[in-house]
């Protein structure tokens, strides 16, 4: 029987086991793997005499790449949190604590990432000085430290105090006893033990995604005035439903109460989508509220962001971390819309009043209120309270210690029992979720108990309803039909030349509704009706090719093969419930002529049709915003041989027909072919390509304004995924027939003294990789180690000196990158005298991973803004 097994959980994820070796290994960490695990049996209830725990992994390996199809591949919090807490890890005096840590394995960037981001996660702001930055006063900031201190036993604990790290390189690495993992390629492992082999690849095929481990089913929502969806009722362990979230719909506007891990799953089957999303509330950054915000970053809008500054900056920083960006980045992927404590804020009508509750992160909790004829009705949504027999305990009279006055107990426990219409509450338990009992004396209307995995008790339902997934609270009904509205401002954004009457002529029409899977044009017949979408999601078949796409609201189906009279090329099939308005084909065709539109909107649709068959700019993009894509549109043709070159480049390059070669050197490193694209470095950061792209073929490319690109959340988080992703094929040696460390003129940021010195550091460093390989002696390799260091230290400091005299905009951010590097090259630095040769390894790799996230990519932004300055 073999030692070493391997078998598929799902989509991208796998699990690997060597229990000779005490060895089990998670191998891709998306949203929800946990219950994915628990749910095939590989996650179980155990029992030694009076302790009860659960079984699972004892390591995780990270996928290479951080974002997968637009989905976040590397979410470990809560893998990490089962080993540590419900495995019993980290607990004093349990059986299953052996002093042995969870250990992460995977690449440099991706391993600290996850510790960054697990370390936000656990505790969110880490100091006084954080929160008074994120606007506390003094005082406030004290005590909301004092709290957080309780909850974390009197100490904020880096990471890697509870985890070790594996860094996987190309030659075989040891993981525990006698375990051993190797790099082959991107996204490619080979575990090793005692002469077996077992392959890993975590790669997506391109059209493939990450699932949800629980079906939903299907639920036509009708739009309301002011109600409520019960989006989720579960925590960040239930195997069968989402964790707690809820949906508030108010005026036709659809707005999200934080972000549970499968919220495009809970979108689909609500018939929303996800560029119905006006806005989100968000209460705290725990993953089960926090992971879909990587869900929303695909949306082609950028979504309103709600919540305190205090919660916001708390959450920029666990984003951050994960998605390795900037925390001034976050408003490039929503519109951010701080909202003040203990006053109603004022939302387009909807009020909402935010309230702190103590949590081990920033925390806030929402009442919201709109007004009808009867007065305000109000929705208090409490996710991730507190037991008030646990908080009592914490009340101290040393301000200075961990703990809370009774003042604050008092505020807590007052707005907890508030009465309003309707109240959602966290029941979890233990010291850092809620329990129903505080709420036995509450005189709300009526009351939905949430955020539990367990079955309720007698006493728990006599207390609280419960709330199926999808059911709706309607506390202020409509009287109007937004599903014409919205009918109304999609054809008036289409043709806003056309006189109203004749677009009223076509709202005059009965809107329709279709059931989940129901084909609504069917590929190779001729539509009686053209179909404008008003609300679900529509899957679009592509005939003759594997591409599918999702349609949403605005998007036009039938229109071409009515005007021309001929059958539909493509299928069209309700993916949820879909409401349609009927457009018959006589008076559409009537509407066209009357107003000469015809050769426009064939234009238009020749370029859509480009843009559904591409992955960067079909799938996630509205109707209305590639219509406004097509605008900025142009094709060229040019010849076999032509080679790419433009140092100026801001648009973006997509292939409509041929292929091409990126490569660097003689090195080729991708092949591009229908749909591919080259460009994201101008788009993204206004800097001239790392590679050229040569014409293999006669090619005709698509150019597209990276003006109107930019500002798309699920265009730019594509751009920085390929953008990351070709980096990376620098550092694979089946690529490249020359050294890592060997210089390429390639890499000139066009600034002599910096270049000089970027060619130093690099020769000096692949002289230390021969000294290695050569197996030189240690004095000799520690010498080679400081001095290369030493150099290192310098060059930062005349760099940033540099960059300070000519006011570089971006300063202080590169400065703050170069103190980070600064922090690993010394901790190295004193480590040298004990390491040896294993230190020496770990510095090169600090370098690969400095040469692709510094030089290539933080030192070329600054490159062409000193030029304009007369600097080279």
């Amino acid at each position: 029987m073999s030692k070493l097994r391997k078998c598929k959980i799902t989509n991208g994820v796998f699990w690997v086991e060597i229990p000779e070796a005490g060895v089990y290994i998670l191998c891709g960490c998306p949203a929800d793997t946990v219950k994915h695990l628990k749910k095939q049996g590989f996650i179980q209830n155990r029992i030694v005499g009076e302790d009860k725990y659960e079984s699972g992994p004892n390591a995780i390996l990270l996928s290479d790449l951080l974002v997968q199809n637009g989905r976040f591949a590397n979410l470990a919090e809560f893998p990490v949190m089962q080993m540590l807490y419900r495995q019993g890890m980290m607990l004093p005096n349990h059986p299953n604590n052996t002093n042995a840590k969870p250990m992460l394995i995977g690449s440099e960037d991706q391993v600290e990432a996850q510790m960054q981001y697990i370390y936000r996660g656990n505790y969110g702001l880490v100091s006084e000085e954080e929160l008074i930055n994120a606007g506390m006063s003094p005082d406030e900031a004290k005590e909301l430290m004092n709290v957080k201190l309780k909850f974390a036993y009197g100490k904020i604990h880096n990471t890697k105090d509870l985890l070790d790290a594996v860094i996987v390189k190309n030659e075989p690495t040891e993981i525990l006893n006698g375990v051993f993992i190797r790099h082959l390629r991107l996204n490619v492992f080979e575990f090793q033990y005692q002469g077996e082999f077992v392959t890993v690849d975590l790669n997506l095929a391109r059209h493939e995604n990450y699932s949800a481990p629980y079906s939903l089913g299907f639920h036509n929502t009708k739009r309301e005035y002011f109600a409520i969806i019960h989006s989720g009722q579960g925590d960040g362990w239930d195997i069968k439903r989402p964790a707690m979230s809820s949906i508030i719909m108010f005026q036709g506007k659809i707005y999200l109460i934080d972000a549970e891990p499968n919220t495009a799953n809970s979108l689909i089957a609500l018939g929303i989508n996800i560029n119905e999303i006006e806005g989100i509330f968000h209460t705290h950054a725990h993953d089960d509220h926090f992971a879909g915000l990587t869900t929303l970053m695909r949306a082609d809008h950028r979504v309103k962001y709600f919540a305190t500054p205090l919660v916001r900056v708390s959450v920029a920083k666990k984003l951050s971390a994960l998605a390795s960006i900037e925390e001034k980045n976050f408003s490039d992927y929503f519109e951010v819309n701080d909202l003040e404590f203990n006053v109603w804020n004022n939302i387009d009508g909807l009020e909402v009043y935010p309230m702190i509750s103590p949590h081990p992160v920033e925390n806030n909790i929402f009442i919201f209120r709109a007004l009808c004829e009867d007065g305000y009705k109000t929705y208090a949504h409490y996710a991730d309270t507190v037991d008030l027999d646990a908080l009592n305990g914490m009340i101290t009279e040393d301000n200075a210690g961990a703990g809370i006055s009774k003042k604050f107990y008092d505020r807590v426990e007052k707005e907890y029992l508030q009465e309003v219409t309707l109240k959602k509450i966290d029941i979890g338990g233990g010291l850092i979720h809620g329990k129903a009992e505080d709420f036995l004396e509450d005189t709300s209307e009526k009351i939905i108990l949430s955020h539990t995995s367990s079955e309720l008790t007698r006493q728990q339902k006599e207390i609280g309803s419960g709330a199926p997934f999808g059911m709706v609270d309607v506390l202020i009904p409509t009287h109007q039909e937004y599903a014409r509205q919205y009918a109304f401002q999609y054809l008036k954004s289409y043709f806003p030349a056309a006189p109203l009457y004749q677009v009223r002529i076509l709202l005059n029409n009965p809107v329709i509704s279709f059931n989940p899977e129901t084909i609504m044009l069917k590929g190779g017949t001729i539509p009686d009706d053209i179909f404008l979408i008003l609300t679900g999601n529509v899957e679009h078949i592509q005939a003759g090719t594997k591409r599918q796409s999702i349609l949403s609201a605005g998007a036009l189906i039938g229109e071409m093969s009515a005007l021309n009279n001929a059958p539909s090329a493509d299928t069209y099939r309700a993916a949820s419930f879909v409401q349609a308005l009927r457009l018959p084909r006589s008076l559409y065709i009537g509407f066209v002529k009357k107003n000469e539109l015809y050769d426009k909107i064939e234009k238009i649709q020749e370029k859509r049709k480009f843009l559904q068959k591409t992955w960067l700019l079909g799938y996630s993009i509205s109707y209305l915003r590639q219509v406004m894509l097509t605008r900025s549109m142009s094709f060229h043709y040019y010849p076999e041989g032509e080679i790419f070159l433009d140092k100026n480049c801001s648009d973006l390059y997509v292939v409509k027909t041929g292929k091409l070669q990126i490569y660097i050197g003689k090195d080729v490193l991708e092949t591009l072919e229908e749909g591919d694209f080259f460009g994201e470095e101008g788009v993204l950061f206004g800097m001239p390509s790392l590679f050229k792209i040569r014409a293999t073929d006669p090619v005709e490319i698509c150019k597209i304004s990276g003006n109107e690109l930019r500002d798309i959340p699920v265009i730019r988080w594509k751009l920085f995924e390929t953008f990351k992703k070709r980096r990376k094929h620098l550092l694979d040696p089946t690529l490249n027939s020359l050294p890592i460390f060997y210089w390429r003129n390639e890499y000139c940021i066009n600034i002599q003294k910096i270049d000089d010195h970027h060619k130093q550091m690099l020769t000096k460093a692949n002289k230390l990789c021969e000294a290695i390989d050569s197996k030189k002696e240690t004095p000799i390799l520690d010498a080679s180690i400081g001095f290369l260091i030493d150099f290192v230290l310098y060059h930062f400091a005349e760099e940033e000196n540099l960059l300070k005299k000519h006011y570089y905009n971006d300063y202080e951010s590169h400065r703050m990158k170069h103190q980070r590097l600064i922090e690993d090259i010394m901790k190295i630095k004193e480590q040298l005298s004990n390491d040896g040769i294993e230190m020496n390894m770990e510095v090169l790799d600090l370098f690969k991973d400095w040469i692709i996230d510094h030089i290539l990519t933080e030192d070329r932004k600054y490159g062409p803004y000193l030029n304009a300055k007369g600097v080279f």
